[in-house]
């Protein structure tokens, strides 16, 4: 805490980790998403979502998995327990600062 206002984290707060964040927090818990549609929705460049999965991911806040359809790879995101209390706690820290 500094100066009496909660810290934010760090991982999360970056403008594109935070819109990851959002788009796999508006999900329900334990569902997940390609790594093209979550692509199309964030409007970002594959190598920039990487970037900001890799780092979600060796938060823990993310779990990759790949697999495959038929013979076709398919790449699914999806946000973990641990990222889902971390976005929880980010947000409340965020309207504890604005009240």
């Amino acid at each position: 805490m500094t100066a009496g206002l909660p810290e934010l984290d760090p991982v999360i707060h970056a403008q594109a980790r935070l819109r990851v964040t959002v788009a796999l927090a508006a999900l329900p818990s334990g569902d997940r998403i390609t790594f093209p549609r979550l692509q199309e929705l964030l409007d970002m460049t594959a190598g920039n979502l990487s970037t900001h999965l890799r780092k979600l991911e060796d938060a823990g806040y993310v779990e990759i998995t790949k697999a495959h359809q038929r013979r076709t790879p398919v790449t699914y995101v999806e946000l973990t327990t641990k990222g889902r209390r971390a976005f929880e706690d980010y947000s409340a820290a965020l309207k504890e600062m604005l009240t």
